[in-house]
């Protein structure tokens, strides 16, 4: 099993190997088919319940040649654009594939669908250039790839562009039109931030339906496997100005589960204006996601500002039935970061809806410092209240939106930007900034102000208008004194009612 550093890992090389398959463009073979056999996703099931009542069985190794291979040599491996599965077919998607080695030691199995049929794609060397840094390396049955990507005309009618990635335990990466690749999906996970340790359940084997011309969605079905938890998803991928994929999981604990994460999201928060002085940076802010949105089950919508504390700390959410949640990143301009590289800016949200019932449980969000934005530090998921006992069936449905903005109410003024600082006299100051928007009244002093803390002192808070923003900003101080958490909540009403987000804030000392 990975884990959470190697995985961390991972994330930074599958921008940099992506980058580098788009840039080859020199023939070679095909990607070949094997023979066809039965398929059928009630046959999947069935399996994926069998397996439940046996013991994990590990899937075996590729040699130890691949896995040697560095870092450089890894990149120096690069897909055949010509070799890509539905190349200059009348399909609407195309297939590329990762090879395995280095992070990824086991090989995945993937096939294509093709009515009640379905095709193994079969491993070759041939379908990758093998740069002057890569080392002879030696074939057997246990070699295939490590993942694939996905490409559609997304961004132009004529230029086939990526925007789905699967690699790497249960994660999976997106984006929606004109967007970079930021945060990650996740199938599922399992004790994220616990003592014990965490475990990282496994996509082994993916069977994969195109679509026929003019169809706008592509269909992957996916096996997971792990010590505690065996399964099947099934995602409905259908890419655009937002990037949508309806979820349809089914898993079979072999052990008491009593801590699963739905809906996961994993994200990178380094500094923005709340922490700044903590790094020697030039730039103004370094994330994947500024932060947690939630819509709950009672209606509230509520903004958690992200936080790069010392130590981990786990945020609970407790809700019913819940009406959304994801991790998302609102500043949209490149002068919010500075970084001509990273576009930042262009980053994904990842806007979770759930299905049917999904009950009592918790939003949870779990922050992880970090040094370096190479490592994702942010999890956010549903934690269900009840266990999942071992030899159970559960289903699940969600959707899930890789987008600039989440659907939320659109009536409520947005947490734009916090920043914060100490105050002179001693004491925080801290400034909120809201979208423009027509709820608020030409007098702002019509407008009541919540500000709240759990025991530290706080100021009453003023408003005034920003005209770098149009919109409203909020600024208060409180005093931590010699406390090392400060929990912060603010929002603001008129005659009563709501006209923004909820803001919440964790500070630590």
């Amino acid at each position: 099993m990975m884990n959470r550093r190697t995985l961390l890992s991972t994330f930074a090389l599958i921008g940099l190997t992506a980058k580098a398959g788009a840039a080859n463009a020199q023939k070679a073979p095909p990607v070949n088919l094997g023979e066809a056999r039965a398929f059928s996703t009630d046959d999947l099931i069935a399996r994926a319940r069998k397996m439940a009542k046996s013991d994990y069985v590990a899937p075996p190794k590729i040699p130890q040649e691949w896995i040697d291979l560095t870092y450089d040599q890894y990149r120096n491996i690069n897909f055949h654009r010509d070799s890509a599965l539905w190349k200059d077919s009348d399909r609407p998607f195309e297939l590329e594939f990762f090879p395995p080695g280095l992070y990824f030691p086991t090989a995945i199995k993937v096939s294509v669908v093709d009515g009640d049929k379905a095709y193994p794609v079969a491993f070759s060397k041939e379908v990758f250039r093998m740069g002057n840094l890569v080392p002879d390396l030696p074939m057997d049955d246990t070699l295939g790839y490590a993942g694939f990507r996905i490409r559609a005309a997304i961004n132009a009618p004529d230029r086939m562009d990526e925007f789905m990635v699967f690699q790497g335990a249960s994660y999976f990466r997106g984006v929606a039109r004109n967007q970079a690749y930021g945060l990650s999906g996740r199938g599922l996970a399992l004790r994220t931030g616990d003592p014990e340790g965490e475990e990282f359940p496994e996509f082994h084997e993916f069977w994969i339906e195109g679509g026929e011309a003019g169809d706008k969605m592509i269909k992957v079905h996916a096996l997971l496997d792990s010590p505690s938890v065996s399964g099947v998803y099934t995602f409905k991928i259908t890419p655009g100005e937002t990037t949508e994929m309806d979820v349809e999981a089914s898993l079979f604990p072999r052990v008491d589960l009593d801590h699963v994460g739905l809906g996961a999201g994993t994200s990178m928060f380094l500094f923005d204006q709340t922490n700044r002085n903590k790094f020697d940076d030039f730039r103004p802010a370094v994330h994947d996601s500024d932060g947690l949105l939630i819509e709950n089950g009672a209606g509230e919508t509520i903004w958690r500002q992200l936080a790069n504390p010392v130590n981990l700390q786990i945020s609970s959410f407790v809700d019913t039935n819940p009406r959304g949640f994801g991790l998302m990143q609102r500043p949209r301009d490149l002068a919010d970061y500075d970084d001509l590289e990273a576009n930042y800016h262009r980053r994904p949200g990842l806007w979770v809806v759930p299905g049917e019932d999904w009950g009592q449980g918790a939003v949870t969000l779990v922050e992880i410092p970090a040094d370096r934005e190479i490592y994702d530090n942010i999890v956010a998921y549903w934690r269900p209240r009840e266990a999942m006992p071992a030899g159970s069936e559960h289903k699940f449905t969600y959707r899930l939106m890789w987008c600039d903005r989440a659907p939320t109410d659109m009536a409520l003024a947005r947490v734009v930007n916090t920043s914060m600082g100490a105050r002179f006299g001693g004491g925080r100051i801290v400034h909120v900034d809201f979208t423009p928007e027509d709820a608020f009244p030409d007098d702002l002093s019509e407008v009541t102000v919540h500000v709240s803390s759990n025991g530290a002192p706080v100021s009453k808070g003023g408003l005034q208008r920003n005209p770098a923003t149009d919109g409203i900003q909020l600024a208060f101080s409180f005093d931590p004194g010699e406390r090392s958490l400060v929990e912060l909540r603010s929002q603001l009403l008129l005659a009563g009612k709501p006209i923004s987000e909820v803001w919440l804030y964790r500070w630590t000392k």
